[in-house]
Formats: structure tokens, C-alpha cells, sequence
């Protein structure tokens, strides 16, 4: 949205003095304010963007690639064992689980009491777009932005999905292979909250709340083991990541 009004007014400012610059010149000097807003953004090329308090790899910089738990700020993306997705995490700061667990239980037997343990083994594939994190710090607090340009995430578009896989033993010993997928976006401004339910201005439902400030908007299971296969849910509202 700031960058959206930073526009305008440019726009305006350069309209009031339309007979006092030709085209060639306002074109330049939209360009240099483009370019110094940009400059004052610090990317995760530069190195100086570090890992926060109390994480795993505190103090380490935020490499472009993958890093050592699956996570690619740069890209917007993660691939990795569910556990992974949490583990280095402040107030857990554990190392990456890389698949022995008697091995890696003796070294850190808390790792037995963290919630996504049992997931362990189950994979994960998330994205999501510059609104929900982006791969800068432009406000210079050291951190990478999230809802940049909004005072929160609502209103602001961004969205995340997950992509989980795993399989399921049953109890006669057969396997089941599973796949589960889910969208979930920022709600728009006049979104209206009703229970667990996000609604539209004029009343359609756009998904179940999440976190507060998202919905739900589709969600697609398939677990031959419980029966599921396809679309769990789907937004009355639309089921796109955009247009929100």
C-alpha cells in the first residue's frame, strides 16, 4: 500500500509541473526515486540479515539458498521434514532432524516432548508471496518484512500454501500414503468474522479462520486409509490466491 501511495503522489506532483518537464525528463527523475526507494531495502545478498534471537542459528546470515532446516527466504519457499519447519525455532533452537532417531534422541532428548516430533517424517512443501515474508528488510529493523506496507496482514494479500505427504501404518501393519494440500490468505479490510467463519462484505463465505488475521480457502485430502480423496473444502467466495 505505501508503495501504491508513494506512486500517486509522484504521479500528482509531476502532473502539477506537466509544462515545465518534458516527458524524457519526468521519466528519469520517476526513475531515480524508484531506484532510491529500492536502495534503502537491505537483501539477503548483502549478508548483514542474520538469523533472530534465540533461534538455532542465531547470528548466522540468511543465505539466498536453501539453509540447513529446508527453508529458502529468497525463493518464498520450504521443503523439508515437518519437524524441520519448526525445530530451529526461538524457544526451541533445536539442530535439523536428518532422519535416525535413536541417534538424534540421545543427543537431544527434548526433542521427543516438541509437538511436531511425530511429524517428523512427514514432508513439507510450503510457499508464499513478498506480503507474507519478503526476502528484504526495508523498514531497518534487521528483520525480514512481513505485511509490508500494511499495519497488519489483513487487507494486504498475502497467502501461503502447504503441500504435506507422509504415510500412515495401520494397525494390521499396511501402509498409507497420504497428501494433504491447503491455501490460506489475508483477509480482506471488510472482511467480517462470524464464529470460525470469514465472510465477504456482502456475505459470501470466504473460509475458516486461521491465526486470526486468515482463512482457509481451499483444502484438498487425499487418504485412502480414511477415505478422503479430493477436495475437502473450497471457498464459496473463490478458491485463487489473488483477488482478494
Amino acid at each position: 500500500m505505501k508503495k501504491v501511495f508513494l506512486l500517486i503522489v509522484v504521479a500528482v506532483a509531476f502532473a502539477a509541473c506537466e509544462k515545465s518537464f518534458e516527458q524524457p525528463a519526468r521519466d528519469e527523475l520517476l526513475l531515480k526515486g524508484a531506484k532510491k526507494k529500492a536502495s534503502s531495502c537491505v537483501t539477503l545478498k548483502e549478508g548483514t540479515l542474520v538469523y533472530a534471537d534465540g533461534h538455532y542459528l542465531e547470528g548466522q546470515p540468511i543465505t539466498t539458498g536453501y539453509d540447513i532446516y529446508g527453508y529458502n527466504y529468497q525463493a518464498h519457499m520450504f521443503k523439508g521434514s515437518y519437524f524441520n519447519a519448526y525445530a530451529g525455532r526461538p524457544g526451541t533452537a533445536l539442530p535439523p532432524f536428518k532422519g535416525d532417531d535413536d541417534a538424534y534422541l540421545a543427543e537431544f532428548p527434548e526433542a521427543a516432548n516438541h509437538w511436531a516430533w511425530p511429524n517428523r517424517n512427514d514432508t513439507v512443501k510450503m510457499k508464499w508471496n513478498d506480503v507474507w515474508l519478503a526476502n528484504t528488510d526495508c523498514d531497518g529493523n534487521g528483520e525480514l518484512d512481513r505485511h509490508a506496507g500494511f499495519d497488519s496482514y489483513i487487507g494486504s494479500e498475502a497467502w501461503l500454501t502447504n503441500h504435506i505427504s507422509g504415510v500412515t501404518v495401520t494397525e494390521d501393519g499396511s501402509e498409507c500414503s497420504w497428501n494433504y494440500f491447503t491455501k490460506i490468505i489475508a483477509v480482506p479490510e471488510d472482511a467480517v468474522l462470524d464464529g470460525d467463519i470469514w465472510y465477504s462484505a456482502d456475505g459470501t463465505e470466504i473460509g475458516p479462520e486461521i491465526w486470526g488475521q486468515f482463512a482457509t480457502v481451499q483444502e484438498v485430502s487425499n487418504d485412502p486409509c480414511a477415505g478422503d480423496h479430493g477436495i475437502a473444502y473450497k471457498s464459496s467466495d473463490h478458491s485463487g490466491l489473488s483477488g482478494w
